[in-house]
């Protein structure tokens, strides 16, 4: 994957809001500017990384990249899963992540308990993986230390 790592950083914007009631699963949603920042060849499926919300801790995380073909949705979208749970709600908030590797392609499920088993093994394997000490390197990565909000633009 030439593109990673990729280093990104956007405001958390509200999404379908099926994360959290369908599947619960939280998830963070960039804004449309953001997504049509990635790069237009970047392979749609689902990967794992390293995500900060503000100037907050550094925590793991999955993510989505694609048009999430269960529900038929007609905008790609990036969809970001924090493994860790936060008490309150974080729209507006800066999201800054870095993605490290890919985990499976986009892919559509029979239900949704079909989906929700195959994002928890998601999970699963990100955690694992960044586990990893070569993957540890990037959570320390002085791109989570923001000084400048106004910087937005990919890379440090």
């Amino acid at each position: 994957m030439k593109h990673l790592p990729y280093f990104c950083r956007g405001e958390v914007v509200r999404g379908f809001g099926r994360g959290s009631k369908e599947l619960g699963i939280p998830t963070a949603n960039f804004s449309e500017e953001v997504v049509d920042s990635f790069p237009s060849d970047i392979a749609t499926g689902i990967y794992y990384g390293w995500a900060c919300v503000g100037n907050g801790d550094v925590h793991k995380m999955v993510l989505s990249i694609g048009w999430n073909p269960y529900y038929k949705n007609t905008k790609k979208s990036v969809e970001t899963h924090i493994i860790h749970t936060f008490k309150e709600d974080f729209y507006g908030e800066i999201l800054s992540i870095i993605i490290i590797g890919y985990i499976r392609p986009e892919k559509n499920f029979d239900s949704l308990d079909a989906l929700i088993a195959a994002i928890r093994g998601d999970i699963e394997e990100a955690e694992r993986a960044l586990d990893l000490p070569e993957h540890q390197k990037l959570k320390d990565d002085n791109f989570f230390q923001m000084t400048d909000v106004s910087n937005m633009a990919n890379g440090h």
